[in-house]
C-alpha cells in the first residue's frame, strides 16, 4: 500500500516523499496482488485516482494546519485586504515583506499544486485503458483531472510566474529535474486542459457522493478568469457571459459561507470539507484560526483598516450597512454578531466583548459551527461563485466599452445584499475600472480562495490600467509596504528544497 501512495503522490522533486493526503481514497480489498499494472483496471480504480487528485486541494499532506496556516496564509497575507497578527508566526516574513526562498508556505503551494498534478497526469495517462469504463464515463473522468491540473498551474504561474511544466507522471525522480517553462507556455497549456475539460465534462452529477465535481460551468468559469488574467477581453467577456442566468445568486449572502448552501446555486466549484474525522480529518479551522481570542480562536488575522473603510462605504438606499458587511465583518454595530466555540454555539454580540478584543474588527466569514467537530468544522471553501463571474464578466464588459452593461451586472451583485445600486452613465470607464478593482471585487469576495492578491498581481503585470503593487498596497497603508519590491514580490520565491533538488531551476528576482 505504501508503494502505491508513492505513486498517486505529486510532481516536484521534494513532494514525492510525502504522505497521501486521502489514504481511505485508495484503500482496496487485495492489497498484497497490488502493481501499476493491476491497479488501473477497474471503475473503482478510476474514482479513486480522481478522487485523490480532487484531495490536493486540501493540501499535499491533507493537514488542516498546511490548508489554512501555510497555503492559505501564503495566498492571503501579502494582499491589503487582511492585517496579520504579529504575535503570530505563520506568514510572518512573508507579510512584512522580507522572507527567503526556505519560507515555508511558498513552499506548501508549490507541493500542494504539485502533488495535484502529479495525480492528475496519473489519471490523464491511465484512464484511458480501463475498458470496463464506458467511453463517456472515461472522458468525463480525464477532463475532471484536465480540470484540476488546470486549476493548480494557474495557481502556480500566478504565484510564481517561472515553473516548470510537466505533462506527464515521472518515477524517475532525474526526470523530474527539467527547466522552468516560459509563462506562457504555461497559459497556453492552461486554455489547452480547459478547453478539453469543457468539451466533455457534463452540466451537472446525479448521484450520491458526486457533488463538488467538476461540470462543464467550472470549466468555463475558470477559462473565462484564464482569459480575463490575460487581459484578452472579448474572449473573457464571451466565455464568462456563458454562465449569465445559469446560476443564481442566493437570496443571503453568508449562506455562501455557513454550510446551509454548500455546492448550491451560487456554486460553480468549491473545496469540499466535512467534519468527518472517522478516517482522515476532513475539516478546515478557518473557524478557529479567524475568531478573536475573546471568543476562544486563535485571532491569527483580520480585516485590514483599508478593506475595513471599503466596508463602511457599502450602504443600503437611506443608509445602514449592505448585507455583505454584516456577512463578512465582526465589528462594533449593534448588529454585529458572532458565534462562539460553545457546544452549542452562542451568538454573541459586538459590544459584549468590544472591550477584550486586541483589534476593533474580525472576519465572520467561515466562522459559522456547521458540522462542527472540536474547534473546526467541515464547512466548503469557495474557489469560484456566481458573483465573482458577475464581476469578472463586468469587468470585460468595461474593458470592452460596454460601461453600462457592467453597472447593471455589478447591481446585480449589490442589490442581492441590499447595497445602494450603481447609477447607470455615474461612471466613466475609468472610474468604474477602479470602483470593481478597488471596491465591489475586495468588498463582496475579501478574504475567499487568493482572489484578492492574484487580482493585486495581475493588475501590476498587465498593460491595461497597469498598477504598480507597491504604489497600490501604499496607497492602502499595508505593513511593511515600504519593504516591497515589485520585481520581487510580486513572485514567491522557488523554494530552496526544490531548487536543492533540482539544479536546473533558477531562482525568481531578487531572491
Amino acid at each position: 500500500m505504501k508503494k502505491y501512495t508513492a505513486v498517486l503522490l505529486g510532481l516536484g522533486i521534494s513532494a514525492m516523499s510525502l504522505t497521501a493526503c486521502s489514504d481511505k481514497y485508495l484503500e482496496l480489498q487485495d492489497k498484497q496482488s497490488l502493481n501499476e499494472n493491476t491497479f488501473w483496471t477497474t471503475r473503482q480504480h478510476a474514482i479513486q485516482g480522481i478522487t485523490a487528485a480532487y484531495a490536493a486541494l486540501q493540501g499535499h499532506d491533507g493537514s488542516m494546519w498546511t490548508f489554512f496556516e501555510q497555503v492559505y496564509v501564503g495566498l492571503t497575507y501579502k494582499s491589503d485586504e487582511v492585517d496579520n497578527n504579529k504575535n503570530e508566526p505563520y506568514g510572518k516574513e512573508l507579510a512584512a515583506f522580507i522572507n527567503g526562498p526556505e519560507e515555508s508556505s511558498g513552499y506548501n503551494i508549490w507541493a500542494t499544486c504539485y502533488a495535484g498534478i502529479g495525480r492528475a497526469n496519473q489519471v490523464i495517462e491511465n484512464v484511458p485503458r480501463i475498458n470496463v469504463l464506458s467511453e463517456q464515463e472515461r472522458n468525463e473522468i480525464i477532463g475532471e483531472a484536465k480540470f484540476l491540473r488546470a486549476f493548480n498551474y494557474f495557481t502556480l504561474v500566478n504565484g510564481f510566474e517561472n515553473v516548470p511544466l510537466v505533462l506527464k507522471f515521472e518515477k524517475d525522480i532525474t526526470k523530474l529535474r527539467v527547466p522552468q517553462a516560459k509563462p506562457a507556455d504555461v497559459w497556453a497549456q492552461i486554455e489547452s486542459d480547459l478547453k478539453d475539460a469543457e468539451a466533455v465534462l457534463p452540466l451537472d452529477y446525479t448521484g450520491s457522493g458526486m457533488q463538488g465535481r467538476a461540470t462543464k460551468y467550472a470549466a468555463k468559469a475558470l477559462l473565462g478568469k484564464v482569459y480575463l488574467f490575460q487581459e484578452k477581453w472579448a474572449d473573457a467577456e464571451t466565455k464568462l457571459g456563458e454562465l449569465y442566468n445559469k446560476f443564481t445568486l442566493l437570496p443571503n449572502y453568508v449562506d455562501n459561507f455557513n454550510g446551509k448552501s454548500e455546492n448550491g446555486p451560487e456554486s460553480i466549484f468549491e473545496i469540499q470539507f466535512s467534519g468527518d474525522r472517522s478516517v482522515t480529518d476532513e475539516r478546515q479551522p478557518f473557524n478557529f484560526e479567524l475568531r478573536p481570542a475573546a471568543l476562544d480562536g486563535w485571532d491569527e488575522m483580520c480585516p485590514s483598516t483599508w478593506l475595513f473603510n471599503e466596508f463602511k462605504k457599502d450602504l443600503k438606499d437611506g443608509g445602514g450597512y449592505s448585507d455583505r458587511v454584516y456577512g463578512s465583518i465582526f465589528f462594533d454595530d449593534p448588529n454585529s454578531f458572532m458565534y462562539d466555540l460553545n457546544v452549542p454555539a452562542n451568538l454573541v454580540a459586538y459590544s459584549t466583548v468590544k472591550n477584550d478584543l486586541r483589534v476593533p474588527y474580525y472576519f465572520t466569514k467561515y466562522t459559522y459551527p456547521t458540522d462542527r467537530a472540536g474547534s473546526y468544522t467541515g464547512i466548503n471553501i469557495n474557489i469560484i461563485r456566481y458573483a465573482d463571474v458577475l464581476l469578472m464578466l463586468a469587468e470585460a464588459k468595461n474593458e470592452n466599452n460596454k460601461t453600462d452593461e457592467a453597472t447593471g451586472l455589478i447591481n446585480e451583485v449589490r442589490t442581492r445584499s441590499h447595497a445602494k445600486a450603481l447609477t447607470f452613465g455615474g461612471f466613466t470607464k475609468d472610474q468604474l475600472r477602479t470602483q470593481i478593482r478597488h471596491h465591489e471585487r475586495p468588498v463582496e469576495l475579501s478574504m475567499e480562495w487568493g482572489i484578492r492578491w492574484f487580482d493585486l498581481v495581475r493588475w501590476n503585470r498587465g498593460n491595461v490600467a497597469k498598477e504598480s503593487l507597491k504604489t497600490t498596497i501604499t496607497s492602502h497603508n499595508k505593513p511593511f509596504a515600504n519593504n516591497f519590491d515589485d520585481r520581487k514580490h510580486v513572485r514567491f520565491a522557488i523554494p530552496q528544497s526544490e531548487r536543492n533538488a533540482n539544479p536546473l531551476l533558477d531562482q525568481n528576482f531578487g531572491y
